[in-house]
């Protein structure tokens, strides 16, 4: 068969000596988790047969066992090039959720907890020859609220908000060969005004004798470069650039660059990648892109596929999405509840599409400190993976963090805290919301969901605004206090509508019509777009998912109405635009 999403996993560190494992792997459900006394990692044949990198509850994977799943196994026999013997091998998983254990050749290599970063072993030592087994056991159970796991269903089937589950490998799994001495990460810092990008970088292995060689290209024409003799393993260095090509929603500009690594002049590591000259920022009413207002058109993706679940079929569906998004007006959508491919994020960057990234929270138990064991290594995991991404303009751990029931005890406070410092931390160049919806406790931009169908009361919630910021409307007074930064409606609408009468749900009283839903958007929206003191909004949602019915197209991003009507409705000129 044909391998299955067989593009370079990692577009912005990418190298010519990989091999793709997708396809078809050995494959058993361990309903009892015996398989370790069994010895599954040793001469034990699993019984069934999956295709990766879809989880096994989608039909794509060819199982589609819907049911829950603590544990499952995966084998896969490879054989390695003759001419990796000298080299290192390095095993890349995108996402397997939850806790992935790898054995090589029946020997242990390591564990990995998180569902939703990117990870990798040295199999290097584990190597006996050309030939190996790969041997993976995950497990994965998200009543234990020790866990992230979104919007993934905790009862047996779908409901409301909480749509199928994704067990086990859900990105690409890859092998890659690296010299002894490569270069191990990368991290670009923009500085356009001076006509520079500043990168730090971590080089792995013996450094004596090395030194790197920086090229820089805009359409395919030298713009800059560098020669830099490498005296530690971390380091940082400044490449100036001969012209100044800035990224923004409507001209993504993007420099394509070279790292070559050369021990006593002989090459050891050649890595492309490429980047993006922009910086974000806001002030108290707006969120600024190369310094200038940018009102932010946004739209809630939940990454959700009808065949794939969390995976999507095919890497042109990761573009279609975004440019099915732009045909309605859109500038960028809220990434929710989930971390999103690096090929979609690849896409964004092409095509000028602003992203939040948002961590995938629901599922773990935040009231107590114990949740930070769990969540900030992979979120720190997270941040660094997609750190070089322009299209990327924020960053959010957390949404509607608050339980509501009256017998359940809210968020702990130091838990968003702690989160958000490690993330100033992580990255001190974009704005992070701390929680998204209505629990600020410290933010950098104030945002509230506000799901008002009725559009006299929508309007009165931020007629007093215009005139009088300090009057900003505040969903739940006695929970948060606004602190004057920029002000994001980051969901609203969600109105209901399917064109085959199916059965599901969406926010308030549907539409009896077309025109009323249209009105409806209209003039939700403009609500917004005509507020001088609000920074941007977040429709819900682009697509339908699973019962949910309030996209703009269907579930299989077939369009509803004329999109052109949307496209006009959300393009008009805001009022911090002026």
């Amino acid at each position: 068969m044909e391998i299955p999403r067989k593009e370079y996993p990692r577009p912005q560190m990418v190298r010519d000596s990989w091999i793709n494992l997708n396809g078809v792997w050995d494959f058993e459900i361990d309903h009892n988790k015996i398989g370790l006394e069994k010895e599954f990692f040793k001469e034990y044949f699993l019984k069934d047969k999956i295709i990766v990198p879809f989880c096994p509850e989608s039909k794509l994977s060819t199982i589609e066992y819907t049911d829950f799943m603590e544990c499952i196994w995966y084998k896969k026999e490879i054989t390695l090039p003759t001419n990796w013997k000298t080299k290192k091998t390095l095993l890349h998983i995108g996402a397997c959720d939850y806790k992935t254990t790898l054995w090589v050749n029946s020997s242990y290599v390591g564990v990995h907890k998180g569902g939703y970063s990117s990870f990798t072993f040295d199999i290097t030592p584990f190597l006996d020859d050309t030939m190996a087994t790969i041997t993976l056991m995950v497990e994965d159970d998200i009543q234990t609220g020790l866990q992230p796991s979104g919007k993934q269903s905790k009862k047996l089937a779908s409901h409301g908000c909480y749509y199928s589950r994704t067990t086990g490998i859900w990105q690409s799994v890859w092998l890659e060969s690296v010299s002894q001495t490569y270069i191990n990460n990368f991290q670009f810092f923009p500085e356009p005004k001076d006509s520079r990008i500043k990168i730090k970088m971590d080089v792995e292995g013996d450094i004596s004798s090395v030194k790197l060689l920086v090229k820089a290209f805009l359409n395919n024409i030298l713009e800059g470069s560098r020669e830099i003799i490498i005296d530690k393993e971390s380091f940082s260095f400044d490449l100036t650039l001969n012209n100044i090509a800035l990224w923004d929603v409507n001209n993504p500009s993007l420099y394509d660059i070279s790292f070559e690594l050369l021990k006593n002049n002989i090459s050891t590591d050649k890595v492309t990648s490429y980047f993006g000259l922009r910086n974000v920022g806001f002030t108290n009413n707006n969120f600024l892109l190369n310094n200038q207002p940018l009102f932010l058109r946004l739209v809630l993706d939940q990454g959700f596929y009808p065949e794939g679940i969390y995976t999507a079929p095919s890497d042109e569906d990761f573009k279609k999405d975004i440019l099915l998004s732009k045909d309605c007006g859109f500038n960028g959508a809220r990434l929710h509840e989930k971390i999103f491919d690096p090929r979609f994020l690849y896409w964004a960057d092409k095509l000028g599409y602003i992203v939040w990234e948002e961590h995938a929270n629901w599922g773990l138990d935040i009231t107590t400190i114990n949740a930070l064991e769990n969540f900030i290594p992979e979120w720190k995991e997270i941040i660094n993976r997609d750190f070089n991404h322009p299209c990327i303009i924020g960053w959010c751990p957390f949404n509607e963090t608050w339980n509501r029931k009256k017998d359940q005890k809210p968020q702990n406070n130091d838990v968003l805290k702690e989160v958000y410092t490690v993330t100033k931390t992580l990255d001190e160049t974009r704005p992070c919301i701390d929680t998204s919806g209505n629990f600020h406790v410290m933010t950098d931009i104030y945002d509230i969901h506000d799901y008002e169908q009725d559009i006299s009361i929508f309007k009165s919630h931020y007629a007093s605004m215009i005139t009088d910021k300090s009057k900003t409307y505040n969903t739940h007074p006695d929970r948060q206090t606004y602190n004057g930064r920029a002000f994001f409606i980051s969901e609203y609408g969600g109105i209901k509508w399917s064109n085959t009468n199916k059965k599901g749900w969406g926010y308030g009283n549907a539409p009896q019509t077309k025109k009323e839903f249209i009105s409806r958007y209209r003039q939700l929206t403009h609500t917004l777009l005509d507020n001088p003191h609000i920074c941007g909004f977040c429709y819900t949602q682009l697509y339908d998912v699973e019962q949910e019915l309030n996209g703009l197209y269907t579930y299989d991003r077939l369009p509803k109405f004329d999109m052109t009507v949307f496209k006009k409705i959300n393009s008009k000129k805001a009022a911090i635009e002026f």
